[in-house]
């Protein structure tokens, strides 16, 4: 079907690529060079437009702007902002002002055809409860890996492609990055799909029972083997074994797992002959597996029989276009789960906050969390209030018995006593025209950091780590995560080294008091 799109920005190249994309994807463009623009053609069109792609920075009315007038209007078509600083803070603002996604430039047509289509979906609800696409344990396929980035993207592609063959596969990535899913779908892509996928925690068994858990026994093959147990090879017969944690596995039993992958059959603990096996395996692991073979704990030759196709799904902190998607995703499973009478929202504000967040624990906590607040969700949206657990684990933030959420001490903006914050974030423009104004005509805060000192030594490496992280903290808006992030130290180093400079994190240019 046909819809409306209409693209703000003020580079006509930009206009022109967007359009170009656009009209592929069998979709109308209309076209504005600023945000007053903008909101004049969207008046004459009238309930046209079906989605908007907004540049944040142009002359007359930016991107913020333009929301707000947006907001003031009543306006709840969906708005996708495009940056091309990738800042967090500045997605983070637009987000909280109500942009729907967001997109990073340069776009790429896979990512701008996911985020259209995302848009179109929410702008097209007819207001009732949705039945969850699926069960929990069900089938699960590549349609159901609710992705809107880039490297995921790449991802779902490689494992399409992989599922076209039998090729041994590892999935590398932290926990909770949604391994298994990925490999659930290649069983559901591949000729094998209908057939057994068995899936085997390999740290979560005990050592000396892992042999038998793969492999099986034979009734009486040592002490307490009362009964015959056909083991989780026998069991994937015809189908596919996801081996999870793959570098947990003992050395002994990695013997017995190169001779499976080799040759296709396994040895039966007690059994007197080796028994033909047809499984697709399918690894996956947290841990760096070449270095595990470097330190003795995993068979080089074994890590190259299952390393054929490595692909690697990253974090969710790397990829927090995701978040929105995933965030609006879960709730509406979750409303339809919990048989609510209405449609359940979430709050802009929410969704700033959500997206503010690392997610250490990544897409499971991320789940987790959703899943909570649509349990104790008293009206029919979600806000910052019903992630209280969240709020508290950014630094800055406290929460508000009656805005929900607001600055605490610790933050660089500090709500009057007794007033309650009416924002999430706080405003970014306001912070960076700030930092102009204190900044200007210092050397120092232009493009480099000086190597040598005025009569002509090479400064001291203290005096040039003060200034950089001086530099971080007020480039990434006292964002504590973020500067320690990019300056490649733990945050509890960071907050060492802030002490031992006496640097004011409120004011970086300013020695603390």
């Amino acid at each position: 079907m046909t819809s409306h799109i209409l693209v703000i920005d003020d580079d006509p190249v930009q206009r022109r690529l967007l359009t170009n994309m656009i009209e592929r994807l069998g979709h109308v463009a209309h076209l504005a060079d600023n945000g007053r623009s903008g909101l004049e053609l969207l008046e004459r069109k009238g309930g046209m437009i079906n989605v908007i792609l907004l540049d944040l920075l142009m002359p007359e009315m930016n991107g913020h702007g333009f929301l707000e007038a947006l907001a003031e209007r009543g306006v709840d078509t969906p708005v996708i902002v495009q940056t091309g600083q990738g800042g967090i803070e500045t997605v983070v603002h637009a987000m909280q002002a109500g942009a729907f996604d967001f997109l990073v430039k340069p776009v790429s047509p896979e990512r701008l055809s996911v985020a259209i289509g995302n848009a179109l979906k929410m702008a097209s609800r007819d207001g009732k409860v949705k039945t969850s696409r699926r069960p929990r344990g069900g089938a699960v396929g590549f349609d159901d890996v609710v992705s809107a980035s880039p490297a995921m993207i790449r991802v779902i592609d490689l494992a399409r492609r992989a599922a076209q063959s039998n090729i041994p596969i590892v999935l590398e990535g932290e926990s909770g990055v949604g391994k298994e899913m990925v490999a659930r779908a290649i069983q559901s892509a591949s000729d094998r799909v209908g057939k057994p996928f068995v899936t085997v925690n390999c740290g979560a068994i005990p050592h000396n029972l892992v042999e038998s858990i793969l492999f099986g026994h034979e009734k009486g093959a040592f002490t307490g083997a009362t009964e015959k147990h056909t083991g989780k090879f026998v069991d994937a017969d015809g189908g596919t074994l996801f081996l999870d944690e793959i570098g947990d596995l003992p050395l002994e039993v990695q013997v017995k797992l190169l001779r499976a992958v080799q040759q296709g059959e396994i040895e039966t603990i007690g059994a007197r002959h080796p028994q033909k096996v047809n499984v697709r395996l399918i690894s996956a692991t947290n841990k760096d597996l070449i270095n595990e073979v470097r330190e003795g704990r995993f068979r080089e030759d074994l890590y190259y029989r299952l390393n054929v196709f490595p692909i690697t799904i990253p974090a969710l902190r790397r990829r927090k276009e995701d978040i929105p998607v995933l965030v609006r995703s879960f709730v509406e499973r979750f409303a339809a789960e919990q048989r609510l009478n209405q449609p359940l929202a979430v709050s802009s504000g929410a969704l700033a906050l959500l997206t503010a967040y690392d997610w250490p624990g990544n897409i499971r906590q991320l789940e987790n969390a959703i899943f909570r607040a649509v349990v104790l969700a008293e009206g029919n949206e979600l806000t910052v209030k019903d992630f209280p657990q969240i709020a508290t684990q950014i630094p800055g933030y406290v929460v508000s018995d009656r805005a929900g959420f607001s600055w605490g001490e610790a933050g660089p903006e500090r709500a009057a006593a007794g007033e309650a914050a009416s924002s999430v974030y706080p405003d970014f423009a306001s912070a960076a025209k700030s930092m102009e104004t204190e900044t200007s005509g210092d050397p120092r805060m232009e493009n480099a950091i000086a190597s040598v000192d005025e009569g002509g030594d090479v400064r001291k490496l203290a005096e040039v780590e003060e200034e950089l992280i001086r530099f971080a903290l007020k480039f990434y808006r006292g964002q504590m995560s973020q500067v320690a992030r990019k300056l490649g130290i733990g945050r509890s180093t960071l907050y060492r080294k802030l002490k031992d400079y006496g640097i004011d994190p409120d004011n970086p240019l300013r020695e603390a008091a």
